[in-house]
């Protein structure tokens, strides 16, 4: 029905890696395939897509490394037994900021107010990409538009609070506040750029 706010996910890596720029790792990825890992929080989930798509623009080979949950793909990744993620934004700025990941770019079209010192993926050196978490509001299929849009209006009215705006700013996000009609435009993008993603990737969901 609406989104209420984007996320974006930062290419973190441990520092046991020398690697400064995100063209650093793409280059040893593409003379080493295979040998770097990244830590995903499960089949299928942004972690995962975000790496994938990445891989299939760069012509590189990461192997990739499932976890039940962002949790403990974080507490391996912090103690180097995988080599990187595609972390969501709003988990890894504060490991980042203290030094113990080293962030190499965001995965958004620009760059985030949490992290204005890091690059986007696409200024690093792949254009074209960009990938957002985003976070919506749904209803039944059905619900007359009238109530949608009354929905649709109360929602952006509570995220233009201040307590929820720094809720959010907090986690490296922007907010949504899109109509009902953009968001099932978006819905209907997401599904062909992702179906692709999965397809060119060979991606399976764990059973």
């Amino acid at each position: 029905m609406t989104v209420a706010a984007f996320v974006p996910n930062v290419v973190s890596i441990h520092p046991k890696h020398n690697f400064k720029t995100l063209k650093d790792l793409i280059d040893y990825a593409k003379k080493n395939p295979g040998k770097l890992n990244y830590g995903s929080a499960g089949s299928g989930t942004t972690h995962h897509m975000a790496a994938e798509l990445f891989k299939t623009m760069t012509g590189t080979f990461i192997t990739h490394i499932p976890y039940r949950g962002a949790g403990p793909m974080m507490l391996d990744l912090l103690a180097g037994q995988v080599d990187l993620a595609f972390d969501g934004l709003g988990t890894s700025s504060a490991q980042i900021k203290g030094g113990k990941l080293r962030g190499l770019a965001v995965t958004s079209a620009q760059r985030n107010p949490a992290l204005p010192e890091i690059p986007t993926v696409a200024e690093a050196g792949v254009p074209g990409y960009e990938v957002r978490t985003w976070y919506g509001i749904w209803v039944i299929k059905g619900t007359p538009a009238d109530i949608k849009n009354k929905l649709y209006q109360e929602t952006v009215k509570a995220m233009d609070h201040p307590d929820l705006k720094k809720i959010w700013a907090e986690q490296g996000a922007t907010a949504g506040g899109m109509p009902p009609a953009e968001m099932e435009k978006l819905v209907r993008t997401e599904i062909v750029k992702w179906a692709k993603v999965v397809k060119d990737a060979g991606a399976k969901v764990d059973n």
